[in-house]
């Protein structure tokens, strides 16, 4: 599917970093400018399960294909029950052997206005099952732009980080923010 998006939008790739993800379980925590990260981050390590906004389940078609990706949906007017979801189902996925592929922004954003504060989440899920967050940064969102029909051809930047541990979730959401922030201003 993204050779066929890379051959009529003009939308291509390169990454940097591929050589971080390791063999086993991990947490995949990125920023989120539009729809062409959330299919190419799966395809960097696999299983992988992503964590997505329950409505988009019912979509006709669309849906009904992530369903079979058996994603953690979510119904984010529910913040505190959504976090415990994500925390109790990401559990089970990691245990299992899936990496999980978080966007902590929580909504897609600009790549004008910046990066916006992380959720907790890949913290917690990553202290509790010692399981490292690999940060990815990209600039899709400068060609690949958010609810807009037509692309801007261009070369997407992915940057893959080292493996990140912490002591608190905190701590670790904080690494994951600063690495990703300074990338972030680097390619944008």
């Amino acid at each position: 599917m993204l050779n066929v998006l890379k051959i009529l939008c003009g939308v291509s790739w390169k990454v940097e970093g591929v050589e971080n993800i390791p063999n086993t379980p991990c947490i995949l925590v990125s920023n989120h400018q539009g729809q062409w990260e959330s299919f190419f981050l799966q395809t960097l390590i696999i299983p992988s399960s992503s964590i997505i906004k329950k409505d988009l389940l019912f979509i006709p078609f669309f849906g009904w294909a992530l369903a079979c990706l058996k994603p953690i949906h979510l119904r984010r007017r529910r913040k505190y029950a959504s976090m415990k979801k994500v925390i109790k189902d990401g559990s089970k996925k990691l245990k299992k052997g899936t990496s999980l592929i978080i966007f902590p922004e929580g909504t897609r954003n600009d790549p004008k206005n910046g990066l916006s504060s992380f959720s907790n989440s890949c913290g917690l899920l990553s202290v509790n099952n010692n399981i490292p967050i690999i940060p990815v940064c990209h600039n899709s969102g400068l060609y690949w732009k958010n609810k807009k029909f037509v692309k801007d051809s261009g070369i997407v930047k992915i940057i893959i980080g080292n493996p990140i541990y912490a002591n608190n979730p905190k701590e670790a959401t904080n690494k994951a923010y600063k690495w990703i922030k300074s990338k972030f201003n680097e390619i944008h």
